[in-house]
């Protein structure tokens, strides 16, 4: 049995290695500091199209699908901006202009695309991203925009009006 002046021992010790090793995480976040758009968690509806451009005024819809879902699209942002090069394929950094952010060239899963996130307010923005890439140029669309906070039924009674669309 371990006596209590041995306990407090150990858990000082614990507690200065836990204090140290946040000190260094810290200290290194810092460099790698998140410097996309923040949005508040919640109940989020979005909206995603993708087009096929057969010339400037002509478009074919592919896809248009809803989804509503408690997230933090923030976390998903960060995943966006730390777009990694795939391949020969390597990511720009975004450029920031007001309340847009423009990649100019990031790696996705369509391949290289331009992004443009357009942020709207905390709680609402729009992504388009541009495949240039063969003989029909592509373009998908998010809008997104938050409904309020979560909770079961809230959550329940959105995802059951987004399924009967």
């Amino acid at each position: 049995m371990i006596s209590g002046a041995r306990l407090g021992k150990i858990s000082c010790r614990y507690l200065g290695i836990v204090i140290a090793l946040a000190i260094s995480l810290s200290s290194g976040a810092k460099a790698d500091e998140f410097v996309g758009p923040i949005f508040r968690k919640g109940l989020w509806h979005f909206v995603r199209t993708l087009d096929l451009v057969a010339h400037r005024k002509t478009k074919h819809r592919l896809v248009e699908r809803e989804l509503t879902a408690c997230v933090d699209p923030t976390i998903a942002m960060k995943a966006t901006f730390a777009s990694p090069s795939v391949g020969t394929c390597v990511s720009a950094k975004p450029e920031k202009n007001a309340n847009t952010y423009t990649f100019s060239n990031r790696c996705d899963y369509l391949g290289p695309v331009s992004t443009v996130i357009t942020v709207h307010s905390e709680e609402a923005y729009t992504e388009v991203n541009e495949l240039n890439k063969g003989d029909v140029p592509r373009v998908e669309q998010v809008v997104a925009k938050r409904l309020g906070d979560c909770n079961d039924a809230a959550a329940d009674v959105h995802r059951s009006a987004t399924l009967s669309h």
